[in-house]
Order: structure tokens, then C-alpha cells, then sequence
């Protein structure tokens, strides 16, 4: 590699970067021949961060860096080579060569030029950087996953008006970068704060995926092999947790917004009120298409996790996720004030009721009734959450039960006393029979009382 570096430095900084991506494309192309996954030699590690990264080698020396069309023209040729790349495994490593994080100085400069490079892919719509990028997504920890989904909100949802629909196209050209970027945002959008609630144009695109296939959720836990014991701190195999999150917390992060915005001395103007209102309503209306898309998603997975014979073993939304769920909705229902946003609160505790019954049901929550009401016992009192937490009761088999009888419908849920079952009781002696009445003759023309009530 010494060789190649001698080379290199007695050329410009694009010329240079380009000869760096085709010594690596012939050096990994012999590796993968002989290992399925080579591993990443320091030296060509050190040719990356000083030539594309620009960090300087020489300890002390000051980096060099690339004016802003020099950068343009490095992304189009990172943009070209991942296209004519044919190998599908040769284009896999060299991103991942190129953008793994390593815990070094370099790291900065690979997550900036990383978000450049996946939103150019974006806007000219290069197919096999965004499916490098999904796979990027679904290999790295989550802290650097939010980075660069906030790079990609930054540039299409706040930068420019309108480019919002540019990255509406991403749908159709590929669905496994889109099942990533939302388990991104949501994992960055977690409304704890108003700062972290999504941006209504965000959540209109990805309700808009979304409610268009719900499928797109599980894209990536259909193709990707799975343990059964998933790594920590990465991403999610699957955005659903986030988005019940979403879901469930929406009516509560939304009413805090408000009474902070009343609260700050400034009552808004009623056009600015009007439009606000109809803002919160739009977005209010798009979380209850959200809520259905995710709890018709979870009624899917019980046949899934069974083809995967995952069933029972991999929960896909985590118990130890609700937990925190259900403590922030506790801690958010105690700060409006129950007597102010009732309706709030009963909204998002129904949602959650729900979000847990279809996911105990299909296999994607594992933990038990006694777990659920354990957790939820502080949450204000909710009559669906209380039938859910409750539980169907276990009835013994019947021989024969008459038409119409339901027994979880019949029985009282747990928590009241069964019943013992009354003895039976004793015959009563047969009555004599009464007397016959004498039999009234129909006379033709007696007249009949009437007489009307006043």
C-alpha cells in the first residue's frame, strides 16, 4: 500500500479519491473470492481517511478540505462508481469499508460526506447507494443511524420548501431504504420534547408509505436471516415499536405543545391560532390512519413468525420497550392534568390498550397479563386497558354449551369471585288440580262497558 500512497499524493484531491475507489474495488474483488467477509486491512483504511476523508496522515498537520464544488464532484463520482458496480458483494463491503464508523477523528468527516452522499442518491434517485445505505442502516448503531436520518430530514423536510416530494419517489425504488429511514426517524423523533416531535411533512410521507402497503414495515425482517437474540443498541428490525410510540403519545405530546405555547406569555393571533388548530387536526387525523396501518401490520405477524419458526421466541416489539412507554405516558398524563386533557388521555390509553392486546395476540409481545398489570398499574383508569390487562378467563371444557353461550362473554373477568355453584334444588310435590271455570256464553246483544280514561 506504500506504493499506491506514494502514487496518490503526486495527484489531485478527485483524481486521488478516484484511484483510491478502484484499488479498493480490485483489492476486495480478489478478497471475496477466497473469504465471504474480509476483513478491512489497516492500510487500506488509512488510504479512505486521508484521501476521500481528507484526515491527514502526519500527526499535527493541518486537514486539508475540499470547496464546496470539489465536494460536488467527489459525491458524483462516488455516485457513478456504486452504479457501474455490478457485484452486488463488492458494492456491500466498499460502503462499509468507506462508512463504518471507527471511533477515530475521521468519523466526522465519514458521517458528513455519508448524509451528502445518501442525498444525492435521493435526489438522482441512484437505486444502489440507497440500498447500500439500507443495509448501512441495519449493520451500524443506532447513534450514527440518527444522524444521518436527521441529515436527510434536514435537507428535504427543512432546507428547502416542497423537496419534501422528492424523497416521496424513494418509495418505489426502494422499499428496504424507506423500512430503514422510518425505523431511523422514529428512533430520532421520539417526542419526549416538542422539539422531537415530527415534522407534519414527515409524517405525512411516511404515513402516506405506510398506509399505502403496510407491508413496507416488515421489509426488513422478511429478508434478513434473524436470531433469536437481537444485538444491543442497534436499530430495531422493525419500526413498529416506534411507531405505536408515536401512536400513543401523539395526543399527549401535541395538548403539551400547546399549554407551552399559552403559557409563554404570547397569546397566538387568531389567524395564527386557526392555522395552528388546523395543523394539529390534520396531524391528529393522519396518527389515527397511522394507529390502523400499525395494528393491521401486527395482525400479520403471527404467520410470519410461525414461517420463520420465530414464533414465541422473538418479540418484535420489545416488553422491555413498553416499559418505558408506559412511564412516559404516566409522567405526561400527571403533567397536563387529568382534569384538562381527559380526552387526550383517554385516546392514548386506548391506543396503547390495543397496540398490547393485537401484539400479545400475534405473537410480537411476549410477556404475561400479571407483566402488563405490574407496569400499568400507576396509568389513570382506562376501561379498555383494564379489560385487556385483565385478560380472557380460562373456562374448564364444557361437553355441550347451548347455542348463543360465549363463555369469556359470560363469565366475570378476573378479579371477582367465582361463584360456587348452588345446590340443586328440590322438587316441588305435584299441586292438585285447580277447579274448572264455568264456561261464559257469548250473548249477541249485551252492549259492553266502555268507558273512556281521563
Amino acid at each position: 500500500m506504500s506504493d499506491i500512497r506514494h502514487s496518490l499524493l503526486r495527484r489531485d484531491a478527485l483524481s486521488a479519491a478516484k484511484e483510491v475507489l478502484y484499488h479498493l474495488d480490485i483489492y476486495f474483488s480478489s478478497q471475496l473470492q477466497n473469504a465471504p467477509l474480509p476483513l478491512v486491512d489497516k492500510g487500506p483504511a488509512e488510504l479512505l481517511e486521508e484521501f476521500l476523508f481528507q484526515v491527514p496522515k502526519e500527526r499535527g498537520a493541518p486537514p486539508k478540505r475540499l470547496n464546496s464544488f470539489q465536494e460536488l464532484q467527489l459525491l458524483e463520482i462516488m455516485c457513478n462508481y456504486f452504479q457501474e458496480q455490478t457485484k452486488d458483494s463488492v458494492r456491500q463491503i466498499i460502503f462499509s469499508s468507506l462508512f463504518s464508523p471507527q471511533g477515530n477523528k475521521a468519523d466526522d468527516s465519514r458521517m458528513a460526506l455519508l448524509g451528502k452522499l445518501v442525498s444525492m442518491a435521493v435526489a438522482v434517485c441512484r437505486v444502489p447507494v440507497l440500498e447500500c445505505a439500507a443495509f448501512w442502516l441495519q449493520r451500524t448503531p443506532a447513534l450514527y443511524c440518527v444522524r444521518l436520518a436527521r441529515a436527510l430530514v434536514d435537507d428535504y423536510c427543512n432546507l428547502v420548501p416542497g423537496s419534501i416530494q422528492t424523497l416521496r419517489q424513494v418509495f418505489s425504488a426502494s422499499p428496504r431504504f424507506c423500512c430503514q429511514l422510518i425505523t431511523a426517524v422514529t428512533a430520532l423523533y421520539d417526542l419526549s420534547s416538542d422539539d422531537l416531535i415530527p415534522p407534519s411533512d414527515l409524517l405525512e410521507l411516511i404515513v402516506s408509505w405506510i398506509f399505502e402497503d403496510p407491508r413496507l414495515i416488515l421489509i426488513t425482517f422478511l429478508n434478513t436471516p434473524i436470531a433469536a437474540n437481537l444485538p444491543i443498541g442497534f436499530l430495531e428490525l422493525t419500526p413498529l415499536t416506534g411507531l405505536i410510540r408515536w401512536c400513543v403519545k401523539a395526543p399527549l405530546a401535541y395538548k403539551r405543545k400547546k399549554k407551552a405555547s399559552l403559557s409563554n406569555g404570547h397569546p397566538p393571533s387568531k389567524i395564527t391560532k386557526d392555522s395552528t388548530s388546523g395543523e394539529e387536526r390534520d396531524c391528529h387525523q393522519l396518527y389515527s390512519k397511522l394507529h390502523l396501518s400499525v395494528l393491521q401490520v401486527l395482525m400479520m405477524l403471527q404467520g410470519h413468525l410461525t414461517e420463520k419458526n420465530l414464533y414465541g421466541r422473538l418479540g418484535l416489539v420489545p416488553f422491555d420497550h413498553v416499559v418505558p412507554l408506559v412511564e412516559e405516558i404516566n409522567r405526561l398524563s400527571d403533567e397536563l392534568n387529568p382534569l384538562n386533557a381527559s380526552k387526550e388521555i383517554e385516546l392514548a390509553l386506548d391506543r396503547l390498550a390495543q397496540a398490547l392486546q393485537v401484539a400479545m395476540a400475534s405473537g410480537a409481545l411476549l410477556c404475561t397479563r400479571d407483566d402488563l398489570r405490574t407496569v400499568c398499574a400507576r396509568l389513570p383508569h382506562n376501561n379498555l386497558l383494564q379489560l385487556v390487562i385483565s385478560g380472557p378467563v380460562q373456562q374448564p371444557t364444557h361437553s355441550a354449551l347451548p347455542p348463543g353461550f360465549y363463555p369469556h362473554i359470560h363469565t366475570p373477568p378476573l378479579g371477582y369471585p367465582a361463584h360456587a355453584a348452588h345446590p340443586a334444588l328440590p322438587a316441588h310435590p305435584a299441586h292438585p288440580p285447580l277447579p274448572a271455570h264455568p264456561v261464559q256464553t257469548f250473548i249477541p246483544g249485551m252492549t259492553f262497558p266502555y268507558r273512556p280514561i281521563r
